[in-house]
């Protein structure tokens, strides 16, 4: 065997030069399209006509004004939970508990919204936003206090709290929150001053769709241009350097945790009092967990969460009119969500390492 025989070739991640900024944009889109394409496969296994299935799920998203302000409508919460986790992951912080801090705010928000006494609308809905926003807050804190004192992995603490909340939520609906009379887990419906006005004519195009733009903006503010988003950033590239420069650490992580869970908490808040007006079991088909794919896919950027976000509505919103006019499952959106994120985070460590063959 010659010397070249001998060698052991193995592979391994070296990391790579930082890609342009326009490279860095334009790989989300990629994303999209080749999860599109690659979504073509069970839509054609399903035996539907590949043109006018994806024609039906862009039309029934955008096609008409009220199937354009219901995707803005989907988009909201979305846009919430996606802000929530990109906020919390820039820190190191595996904010996996979104789903959680919703149900939080939505509980919050239905407990005040039936026993709000007589006062003006707006001082009524002020009350029940800050409300909601400081119970995610305070859901956030439990694994943000477990990661910073007890060393406990955020990952795991944050996911097992979406359960927990889960059933507190469950417990509430039985017990003390349940509608008198009923069998059923839901709630009273909340009062008229709770309830978010409708900005446009014959839709359900409400004020929680502003503030999650309102929100987009505020995000980016404080990362671009507070101390805070400074810290932030500096702990999430590097958590010890960043505490031998003099940063607080373990309190930017918990402010961090905080905010990350108040605007979670947005969410649950705008789907009581905008779209069910009373609290039930399904009251979030997970927009928590969707939050992390729209994050990852933003990378973590506001305006790339914000523009996630209504892609990932539309995909919801056009299943429907694409299962009612081709007969292909609505579930067609899920795996589009998937494979979203899958192909998004091959990019994403393909942007940031090589592949480098050596030998020995």
């Amino acid at each position: 065997m010659d010397e070249w025989g001998k060698r052991i070739m193995r592979m391994i991640l070296a990391k790579r030069p930082p890609l342009p900024y326009w490279a860095q944009i334009l790989i989300p889109f990629i994303a999209i399209v080749v999860s599109l394409c690659l979504s073509s496969i069970p839509i054609i296994y399903a035996k539907g006509d590949l043109f006018k299935s994806y024609f039906y799920l862009f039309y029934g998203a955008l096609g008409t004004r009220y199937n354009f302000l219901e995707t803005c409508v989907k988009s909201s919460p979305l846009i919430f939970t996606g802000l929530a986790v990109a906020f919390a992951f820039r820190a190191k912080f595996w904010n996996i508990g979104a789903e959680g801090q919703l149900l939080a705010g939505a509980i919050v928000a239905t407990w005040i919204g039936i026993n709000v006494p007589e006062m003006p609308k707006f001082a009524a809905l002020a009350l029940i936003i800050s409300a909601g926003f400081v119970a995610g807050g305070l859901w956030a804190l439990i694994p943000a206090l477990l990661k910073t004192k007890l060393k406990v992995d955020d990952v795991v603490s944050s996911l097992l709290l979406n359960y927990v909340m889960w059933h507190i939520m469950g417990a509430l609906l039985f017990g003390p929150l349940q509608q008198p009379g009923s069998s059923w887990p839901r709630s009273p419906s909340i009062s008229e001053l709770a309830k978010y006005p409708m900005l446009l004519a014959r839709s359900r195009f409400h004020l929680g769709i502003v503030m999650a733009v309102v929100a987009i903006a505020i995000i980016w503010f404080i990362n671009e241009k507070t101390v805070l988003g400074y810290r932030i950033k500096s702990i999430g590239a590097n958590l010890k350097a960043a505490g031998f420069g003099g940063i607080p650490t373990t309190s930017v992580i918990i402010k961090t945790a905080m905010i990350s869970g108040g605007l979670a908490a947005l969410a649950g808040v705008g789907e009581v009092c905008a779209i069910h007006y009373h609290l039930l079991m399904d009251v979030s088909p997970g927009y928590g967990y969707s939050g992390i794919i729209i994050a990852m896919l933003g990378r973590l950027h506001p305006l790339g969460v914000g523009l996630s976000a209504f892609f990932f509505s539309m995909i919801i919103v056009g299943a429907q009119t694409m299962s009612r006019m081709t007969g292909v499952p609505v579930y067609i959106a899920d795996v589009i969500q998937g494979m979203s994120l899958l192909i998004m985070l091959v990019a994403q460590l393909f942007t940031e390492y090589k592949i480098k063959v050596i030998s020995k």
